[in-house]
């Protein structure tokens, strides 16, 4: 199979916060691609723009290549406590990534979402590809100067969006919606209410070369590779980058999935290639994490993970298809982690619920991602362990509730977040009833400091040697809803 290059540049305004004179910057990339795949592709001319926009010149000077790495600090049974090297700083593992999609966690500003605790952010690739453009985002010097801050930083690398935009709409599955179809309620399954309004028609086309779709901003075709998706992320200039995948469904069947996961390894050698061939933008070292896929199927996930696990990735994450229920999900974690190296970090994507990073801490699983800690504080819904003295079901308060109205106490007794220390419940009941944004904003404070008070607990009983007991009194089963 003969290899084509594709070159291309683009001339563009670098800014590096000087208000003098702003020299232009030639910014080239070539990217290699099998003649196969491009036999398959359609690269129109905006297409190849796209992904020719920023790599192979770094006008910030030399790359730091020594600044990624993982030390396990301590190991209690297949828990593990850490700590994660970036060029933005260390991260203390197990950890909460916060979700911040479009560059930002909606509602704060980056010093008060640090405030929180909050080590790591998670920034999402294809909503930046296509608003504002990496190119913007590398203009300012990439994520970390865009956004402000100066902490460390992850991008997905599309793939999730993708999933989103096709499977996830054809069988209402997603972020959105419980991405575990096997835990609805009887009349969610048999409606699709509880699937985003149940099935629809997939907006994507995926084939070897990559994914076509049309933007939801103004329905522009698009077109997304493992090439583009590096090449984007380069740009973007996170401490932590994702190898592009194909995510699939819980209710795609053993077939498809299989096929979507040789497709999904054939993308990240396409991935790692990209990474290698292509230096980085920005003077420090990214690092690289491959995604183990394979559903719910333990020959798949244990193929999968040994595929991926077996490459010379920096880093692994657990995707796609976790199963259709919480206990299919820590099936696949413990299929899929015996084949992981130990010596580098592990991310579960998509999963921040207190019983399920309970469970996935225990079985190995370093850091992870969710929207919905503040996803659900836009819709008033607040992460709290007691109320009154009782264990909350589902750790979750709907500060909506009548009986708030005259309630003058914290969200949530013991807690530090800047909510807490300055308002009540009452109050808070009032700005979401008002339709204030001042009401979502407090309490996603306080859900991200719950995330991060519960995680600085794990990682202290992991250092002595009291996980186990940290476990079993957060997960006690007068917990469980009746």
């Amino acid at each position: 199979m003969t290899p084509v290059s594709i070159c291309g540049a683009r001339r563009y305004t670098r800014r590096d916060g000087d208000p003098g004179a702003q020299p232009r910057q030639l910014i080239s990339l070539h990217i290699t691609l099998p003649r196969a795949t491009l036999d398959t592709a359609t690269l129109d001319r905006a297409t190849l723009d796209r992904a020719t926009l920023d790599s192979a010149v770094n006008p910030h000077g030399t790359i730091d290549e020594s600044t990624f790495g993982f030390e396990l600090l301590e190991q209690r049974g297949q828990a593990r406590r850490g700590r994660i090297s970036t060029p933005h700083g260390a991260v203390e593992t197990p950890a909460f990534v916060a979700v911040g999609t479009q560059a930002t966690v909606k509602g704060l500003s980056a010093p008060t979402i640090s405030e929180t605790g909050t080590q790591l952010l998670f920034a999402n690739t294809y909503h930046l590809f296509l608003r504002p453009g990496e190119e913007v985002v590398s203009t300012h010097g990439g994520l970390h100067r865009f956004m402000g801050w100066d902490a460390p930083l992850m991008t997905d690398s599309g793939g999730f969006q993708v999933f989103s935009l096709g499977a996830g709409i054809e069988h209402g599955v997603g972020k959105v919606s419980s991405i575990f179809p096997g835990e609805e309620t009887r009349e969610e399954a048999k409606t699709g209410e509880g699937r985003r309004g149940g099935p629809s028609k997939s907006m994507v086309e995926v084939d070897e070369a990559g994914v076509r779709f049309r933007s939801h901003i103004d329905g522009s075709p698009r077109f997304l590779s493992p090439e583009i998706s590096i090449a984007v992320q380069r740009a973007l200039g996170a401490d932590m980058i994702l190898a592009f995948d194909e995510c699939t469904s819980p209710l795609h069947d053993r077939s498809y999935t299989e096929e979507s996961m040789e497709r999904t390894h054939r993308w990240a050698q396409r991935s790692l290639a990209a990474f290698r061939e292509n230096p980085a933008v920005h003077p420090y070292r990214q690092a690289l994490y491959g995604i183990v896929q394979g559903g719910a199927y333990s020959e798949l996930r244990q193929r999968s993970a040994s595929f991926i696990g077996g490459m010379e990735f920096d880093a692994f994450a657990i995707g796609g298809n976790l199963g259709r229920t919480h206990d299919e999900m820590y099936s696949v974690i413990d299929w899929t982690i015996p084949y992981l190296p130990a010596e580098r970090p592990r991310h579960l994507l998509g999963i921040g619920d207190v019983p399920a990073i309970f469970e996935a801490v225990e079985r190995g699983c370093d850091t992870f991602d969710c929207v919905s800690p503040t996803r659900n504080s836009r819709n008033a819904s607040l992460l709290v362990r007691f109320d009154e003295g009782r264990a909350v079901p589902n750790f979750r308060l709907n500060v909506r509730n009548a009986r708030f109205a005259r309630d003058m106490g914290p969200i949530e007794e013991g807690c530090d977040c800047l909510a807490c220390r300055t308002v009540s419940r009452s109050y808070l009941r009032h700005l979401f009833k008002a339709g204030e944004s001042l009401g979502p904003q407090l309490a996603t404070i306080h859900n991200l400091r719950f995330m991060t008070r519960l995680f600085a607990d794990i990682r202290r009983t992991l250092d002595e040697g009291s996980f186990t007991e940290l476990k079993a009194e957060w997960l006690a089963p007068e917990r469980e809803e009746t």
